[in-house]
């Protein structure tokens, strides 16, 4: 198979969808791979690097997307290459679509294949090709919320760890899995006070083994969260139901409440924020202030830390990329209905049930379209 790398083009976006070591893997199995130039070049890779790997350097973006038969991407694809998709083409990248009607028609409406990163799933139900940027984010989000704690940032003016004889600043996170599990291991590390809210008891006890008496559990009830929040420093919005929009946890009248200058880091903002008055921003413009609270809704955090980002994200991928080079799609998802998982978007159906409810849009069981 012909598997495309281009270049990611979203606002401050670092990482690319193959390393070279990937790309050397892809060549070992007998496929080509055909790479848009500097696609590599925020990870520190160079052309050079993946034409010693055994890829192909083609002219531009649109070159990788005409020719290749696979792309291999991070972030969703934006406007101007979903109509560079063509019918049947297999697009294998993060989607993100229950927030994002724009993006999920430009699918449908390229006839290709899209299989999600996000979705797929492993035999416990976890989401192994989430949980690596999961856990960037995770620990990302508490040093993003730090540096908008400082007062030129419009934030308290607050030094999370504070210092002997002051005292540290308070951590409310809601959602204790990957995500809030990673940035309860910083703030705490950090010496901040941290409190995670989850509704699973299981959820709790598992953080309960992990961090001690290091961090306070929480039962996410409406009043404990609205008590949390009133009395944090910084808001952490770790949420998720896999393929769904998130639910609106914090709301707009709960941030009268809040400390002014006190912030939100909502990482659930890729599936639309559990805040009601987030919305997605980038790294350019990371922040805004809504009733004196800062908010930080970055899209795209780890592509903040792209070669770290990259290296992790290809650890998971590859391996699913393999047996989509090797099999086709049709068959590497018949064979595999954890990955079959994956499918969103199908020659123009749409097949995760969640993402249509989000959408209002009619779903197609994946197993009738492979």
């Amino acid at each position: 198979m012909l598997v495309g790398v281009p270049k990611e083009i979203k606002n401050h976006e670092y990482r690319v969808g193959l390393t070279p070591a990937s790309v050397r893997e892809l060549v070992a199995a007998g496929h080509a791979v055909i790479v848009e130039p500097s696609a590599g070049a925020g990870i520190g890779a160079s052309d050079a690097d993946y034409v010693a790997a055994g890829a192909t350097l083609a002219a531009n973006a649109a070159e990788v997307f005409a020719r290749a038969e696979m792309i291999v991407k991070v972030k969703e694809p934006q406007p101007i290459e979903c109509a560079m998709l063509r019918p049947g083409q297999l697009l294998f990248t993060y989607l993100h679509l229950a927030p994002d009607p724009a993006q999920a028609h430009a699918l449908l409406a390229s006839g290709a294949v899209c299989v999600a990163y996000e979705t797929v799933t492993a035999p416990d139900g976890s989401l192994p090709l989430l949980a690596p940027m999961s856990e960037v984010a995770g620990r990302m989000s508490v040093h993003a919320g730090a540096h908008c704690l400082e007062k030129a940032q419009g934030g308290l003016g607050m030094l999370l760890s504070g210092v002997p004889g002051v005292a540290p600043g308070k951590v409310a996170i809601i959602g204790g899995g990957i995500v809030g599990s990673n940035a309860a291991l910083v703030a705490a590390g950090m010496g901040a006070e941290v409190t995670i809210l989850d509704r699973s008891p299981a959820v709790l006890r598992r953080l309960a083994v992990q961090f001690g008496t290091r961090v306070k559990l929480v039962h996410a009830t409406r009043e404990a969260v609205e008590a949390a929040i009133a009395e944090a420093d910084l808001v952490i919005g770790a949420v998720l139901i896999p393929g769904a929009a998130a639910p609106k946890l914090i709301t707009r009248a709960m941030l009268a409440h809040m400390k002014p200058g006190a912030v939100i880091v909502d990482v659930a903002i890729d599936q639309g924020g559990c805040a009601e008055t987030s919305r997605a921003t980038t790294h350019a413009e990371p922040t805004y202030v809504v009733d004196g609270i800062v908010h930080y809704c970055v899209a795209n955090m780890p592509g903040a830390v792209a070669r770290t980002s990259t290296y992790a994200l290809n650890a998971s991928t590859l391996p699913y990329a393999l047996a989509l080079a090797g099999k086709g799609w049709q068959a590497a998802l018949r064979d595999d209905p954890h990955l079959r998982n994956g499918l969103n978007i199908c020659q123009g159906k749409l097949t995760r049930p969640e993402v249509a409810e989000a959408l209002g849009l009619p779903c197609t069981p994946a197993a009738g379209l492979i």
